[in-house]
């Protein structure tokens, strides 16, 4: 099949079009853009400049890709929105491209799905297999690991990591970073031990799961400190690489820690 654009489509001649690619009425693609193979562009999205998307994914009606950063520093500099394969880009969602106070680029993987009217902004970082569902909002340089779930109508601030197979509930807000493995919901959102079902469905090992299971116990509710219950738990499940991932992600973290909603009165330092 070859590329079939739609009369009323303008598209800047910079444009790179890959094969079979299909681009439906009104749409407008802006310079210096890439779109891959067997890509499918309904009417009346918008492409903006330096925008690079791989193959087979499927933008929906008004939904704006690389627009400016919603940023007061930002002058009009050249930066980047990519995306990978196999995207589901679903009504009037919005992803704006990186800032040069930034990374230059906002970068979403592959095989995810982005419903009606979630906003990525710039800078951020979302990986494979992503689902983000309706209204979710990420802020500035949010990085969103893989196989995650956000549920409707979330917020995430700027500056915080969502960790791999992470799953956080609808109308929840997060100003501290989720680890993986995790499930996180709440009008302010608390952790609630690991996303098990989430982890079954994926294939994560029982032992695996009962690993995580402990090591959430002792972390989070042994009354040790952050730092006294990571290493009780790397001493007392060793070797098993889920749970060395858990205690890696929160002694990187910047922001601090999301806490046990039973903590939710105690301070959310994650030197606690």
């Amino acid at each position: 099949m070859a590329t079939d654009i739609h009369p009323s489509a303008v598209i800047d001649p910079s444009a790179e079009l890959g094969a079979d690619v299909r681009i439906g009425p009104y749409v407008v693609i802006g310079a210096d853009t890439k779109i891959g193979d067997g890509t499918w562009i309904e009417s009346h999205v918008v492409i903006k400049s330096y925008t690079e998307m791989g193959k087979n994914n499927h933008i929906h009606p008004h939904a704006v890709i690389g627009g400016e950063p919603q940023h007061t520093a930002y002058k009009g500099e050249k930066t980047y929105t990519r995306l990978g394969d196999n995207n589901q880009i679903r009504e009037c969602v919005t992803i704006h491209r990186g800032t040069v106070q930034g990374a230059q680029e906002t970068v979403v993987g592959s095989n995810c799905m982005l419903m009606a009217y979630a906003h990525i902004a710039h800078d951020c970082v979302v990986g494979d297999n992503v689902i983000m569902a309706n209204s979710v909002n990420l802020a500035g340089h949010v990085e969103v690991g893989r196989n995650v779930i956000i549920s409707g109508m979330s917020a995430v601030q700027q500056f915080i990591r969502i960790g791999e197979y992470a799953f956080l509930g609808g109308a929840s807000g997060y100003k501290l970073d989720v680890p993986p493995f995790m499930l996180a919901h709440g009008v302010r959102g608390m952790l609630f031990g690991p996303n098990l079902i989430g982890l079954k469905r994926n294939g994560f090992s029982t032992e695996a799961c009962k690993a995580l299971k402990k090591a959430y116990k002792i972390i989070f509710r042994s009354g040790l400190t952050r730092e006294e219950g990571m290493a009780q738990a790397e001493k007392e499940l060793p070797g098993i690489p889920e749970v060395e991932r858990l205690t890696a992600f929160i002694r990187e973290a910047k922001k601090g820690v999301t806490p046990d909603h039973k903590q939710r009165n105690c301070s959310e330092s994650h030197d606690d």
